[in-house]
């Protein structure tokens, strides 16, 4: 207890006794708990009802902070692990910190970071795409889609916002240890958005050679395609949503290759979705996507989504999230959760889902 006092009280003098003015740092605990159950199944005869994390947002926690050092700067740091809420193992037991691990600086240019952090495409591009932010069974953008999720080594810089306007940029290095080869600039995204009033429109490239090895990070590869060394992959994603009345409409485009890997792919995907407010406390969101193969084979796909969320509270919501896929010919999309996979599909045959989920932040 003495030891306790004493370092209390040496806190309480330096406090007093330097320019570094403790009261206007701040920390925060963070987190968000997503567990449920979720029912699949195809028509390939392969069907399961599984107990899972994740169905719409990945469950984590984390830690943010902010310093005020004056002339209008601040200091900024967040740290970010997943987890899962149905047995507590974290996501990568190897990382203590697998989401997020960045320090940077804002002011009046903006906002620049350093360290392991979300791409733009993910972090704000996503948002703009379809009433799920692209998670869920729900979300055909979720299930079609590739994208490098985080990097390691990164560095980026968020412009401000000017008359609706903004831009963020982002590139990332190479790193040997994880697995990549060389150096220099293994990824690279930039994001153009604008908002005003009820319209919110976003565009965004992103480009990582050997995605998930070079940079690091984690990236997320759709249709079972595997990236390995000497991959290139790039995506183009935009969307736009408006409001009229309790409707927010949107539609968003999104188009990757994957090339210099034995299974590539070269794919667009188009969606149209509606989400209508029914209260203030229950919202429901209608999906659909359609993918067009471009690599001549007709590996076509389509999906209708469904999601129903009730909010208990501010901090809480259940949700009920389904989805339909027909694939075509040997195309072999499943229904994943924001953080699990699907049902292993055989090509060409269809599959459907439902699941259910509550959700707390905190």
């Amino acid at each position: 207890m003495k030891k306790l006092i004493t370092l209390a009280s040496g806190a309480v003098l330096y406090s007093a006794c330097t320019p570094s003015a403790f009261a206007q740092s701040t920390v925060t605990l963070y987190g968000v708990l997503d567990n449920g159950f979720v029912y699949q199944s195809s028509s390939g005869s392969n069907s399961a009802v599984r107990a899972v994390p994740g169905g719409l947002f990945a469950t984590r926690y984390g830690f943010k902070g902010s310093e005020d050092i004056g002339d209008g700067l601040h200091v900024n740091f967040q740290l970010e692990q997943a987890f899962s809420g149905q047995t507590g193992a974290a996501t990568n037991a190897a990382e203590a910190f697998n989401r997020l691990a960045y320090v940077g600086l804002s002011g009046g240019f903006g906002e620049v970071r350093f360290g392991l952090q979300n791409s733009p495409q993910y972090d704000v591009l996503q948002a703009a795409m379809d009433p799920t932010w692209v998670k869920s069974i729900a979300s055909p953008m979720n299930n079609f889609n590739g994208l490098i999720i985080r990097a390691n080594n990164a560095i980026s810089w968020y412009t401000p916002t000017y008359g609706g306007l903004n831009a963020k940029f982002m590139i990332a290095l190479r790193d040997s240890s994880s697995g990549g080869s060389g150096n220099g600039i293994g990824f690279y995204n930039v994001v153009v958005q604008y908002i005003n009033g009820p319209l919110n429109v976003a565009a965004g490239y992103e480009r990582g050679d050997e995605p998930g090895e070079g940079a690091g990070g984690s990236y997320t590869l759709a249709g079972g395609a595997a990236a390995g060394p000497g991959a290139v992959f790039s995506v183009f994603n935009a969307g736009a949503s408006y409001v009229i009345g309790s409707n927010r409409i949107w539609l968003a485009y999104h188009t990757e290759n994957l090339t210099n890997t034995p299974k590539y792919m070269q794919h667009d995907v188009y969606q149209i979705s509606d989400s209508y407010q029914i209260s203030p406390f229950s919202l429901l969101s209608v999906m659909y996507g359609y993918l067009h193969d471009r690599t001549g084979k007709g590996n076509n796909a389509q999906q209708v989504g469904l999601l129903f969320e009730y909010y208990l509270s501010k901090a809480t919501e259940l949700y009920t999230a389904a989805g339909f896929i027909q694939n075509r010919n040997q195309a072999q999309y499943t229904l994943s959760g924001t953080a699990y996979s699907g049902l292993t599909i055989t090509p060409g045959s269809d599959t459907r889902g439902i699941g259910v989920g509550l959700v707390h932040k905190f």
